[in-house]
């Protein structure tokens, strides 16, 4: 007995052991974000949506990441947590962002006039003062939409197009959301930074934040990948497959298509995370400082003053700001001050800096119940995060 007692076992048996034992104590600890996924399950079966990708993530590490359902019906391929999505307007925080990057270079403000940089912004019809970027931002521009008669049009092409349509009220007087304003946003930077503003984007912000598969022309490979977009046929009550209209009847994968800031690109769940960690962090992304912390409080914090935006949701510089969550369903676990942006197709992502939780909820739906921020699906998933993060 007293030898058995000390046997000494060799050290690579040991750490077989150490990794087993290791293992079966993580395969018999209970998940508790399992009730995300099986929250979002319903809306799969019911034919509600095709599919969907969630994932919540703190400052450091992605805490859950889950898919449901299939990214094509068609086909039937099942969707996979890393499935690429149009995040359409969930662009417009980005392209601030890059706007932002120009102003802690000082090579702009956001209250230098628009026309400073692109001269046809000059004397536009219905401005009682000059347009600034912090309008563009806020979207209290006046800036409406505009009407794309060629899907090859250079961002200069359509800005210059913009800037001939008479504003729909005196800029800063009212809120009315404008992606074109948020598309002239990308071609201002082109004429600040000196470079295409894609490869700007990507130089400054996809590449140091690790953002491989964010991109405004996806791949032939990452079309693969593609989540499909659908819409409910009212007729028969099933989905359909639906066009992204924003590609103006082109292909995804056509790079003669301009890198539209308001709605154009295209990403995945951890993508996007990544870029709501690095502004919970201050910043900072990869040990360096990305955005100064100033900037980013100015960005996030309320812009638009009495001016009715979204419910609860006044905005800042590209971001929605959550000021009351009560004033939403979807937000009511929200902490004030969260801020962030949806998609039209039921894309959402947003930051909790009180709570320091970053939330990605990512679907392919078009005319959703409610509203995109708002949805039903979103609710459930809000829902079951909130039950999985108490303590």
């Amino acid at each position: 007995m007293e030898c058995a007692m000390h046997l000494k076992l060799p050290r690579w048996l040991l750490a077989l052991l150490f990794v087993l034992l290791g293992s079966a104590a993580l395969a018999a600890a209970p998940d508790r974000f399992a009730g995300v996924p099986a929250a979002v399950q319903p809306f799969v079966d019911k034919g509600e949506i095709a599919g969907a990708v969630m994932l919540v993530a703190d400052g450091e590490k992605v805490l859950h990441l889950s898919a449901v359902g299939q990214s094509d019906l068609a086909s039937g391929r099942r969707m996979e947590a890393g499935d690429l999505f149009w995040i359409a307007s969930m662009s417009k925080p980005i392209t601030a962002t890059g706007v932002a990057l120009l102003v802690d270079d000082r090579k702009l403000s956001f209250d230098d006039p628009v026309e400073k940089y692109l001269p046809e912004f000059h004397g536009i019809a219905g401005a009682t003062r000059p347009i600034t970027l912090r309008d563009l931002l806020t979207h209290t521009s006046g800036l409406g939409e505009y009407r794309v008669t060629d899907p090859h049009w250079t961002l200069a092409q359509m800005a210059q197009a913009l800037a001939r349509l008479p504003l729909k009220f005196a800029p800063g007087s009212k809120w009315s959301y404008s992606t074109a304003g948020i598309d002239t946003l990308g071609r201002v930077v082109e004429v600040a930074s000196g470079k295409p503003f894609a490869e700007f984007m990507q130089q400054r912000l996809f590449d140091p934040l690790g953002m491989t598969h964010t991109t405004f022309w996806p791949t032939e490979e990452q079309k693969k990948h593609l989540a499909t977009s659908y819409v409910l046929n009212a007729q028969t009550g099933k989905l359909q497959e639906t066009v992204i209209s924003y590609l103006y009847g082109g292909a995804i994968t056509d790079a003669a298509r301009p890198p539209l800031g308001g709605a154009g690109l295209f990403s995945t769940a951890e993508d996007v995370a990544k870029f709501y960690q690095m502004l919970l962090k201050g910043g900072v992304a990869g040990g360096k400082q990305i955005l100064k912390p100033a900037t980013l409080a100015e960005m996030t914090r309320k812009q638009t003053g009495e001016l009715r935006a979204r419910a609860g949701m006044p905005w800042g510089l590209g971001f929605c700001v959550v000021e009351d969550p009560t004033q939403m369903e979807a937000n009511r676990t929200f902490s004030p001050g969260t801020f962030g942006h949806g998609g039209a197709y039921g894309t959402q992502s947003w930051a909790d800096p009180t709570r320091g939780i970053v939330y990605v909820f990512m679907i392919q739906r078009d005319k959703i119940p409610n509203n995109p921020d708002n949805s039903p699906m979103r609710q459930a998933y809000q829902t079951a995060v909130e039950a999985a993060l108490k303590p």
